[in-house]
């Protein structure tokens, strides 16, 4: 019987350590916070407008259009991580599909910042 609880040592060693980074990660920002709001903190950065005005109100359509954007290229870049994983076992098809799929990549980046999606004023 304890050679199958030692067998779970490591895993009840991954937990605590697991539990005192989690902790000390919640319990941290209170220790080492500045304490000074204004109103320039206070203001709402995120979405653009007060969070406590008329729900009906017009929504800009550039935060749409970034949040998109963002979406679009974060899945793409996803695709290069099992790429790189196989990238071994698949060999030069593999590799020239990839650079295929980087370039309409870039060239989609490219246009969209010629474009002025990326601009902000």
């Amino acid at each position: 019987m304890t050679g199958l609880l030692s067998s779970y040592i490591p895993i009840a060693i991954f937990i605590a350590i697991a539990l005192v980074i989690g902790l000390s990660l919640l319990i941290a920002p209170f220790a080492v916070a500045y304490k000074a709001p204004d109103a320039e903190k206070l203001s709402a950065f995120e979405c653009g407008f007060n969070a406590f005005d008329d729900a009906r109100m017009k929504f800009d359509i550039r935060f749409y259009l970034v949040s998109i954007l963002f979406i679009i290229f974060d899945l793409e870049v996803a695709f290069l991580f099992p790429w790189a994983v196989s990238f071994g076992a698949i060999g030069w098809f593999g590799f020239w599909s990839m650079m295929v799929f980087l370039l309409v990549l870039t060239i989609g980046f490219i246009y969209e910042w010629k474009k002025g999606a990326l601009e902000w004023e």
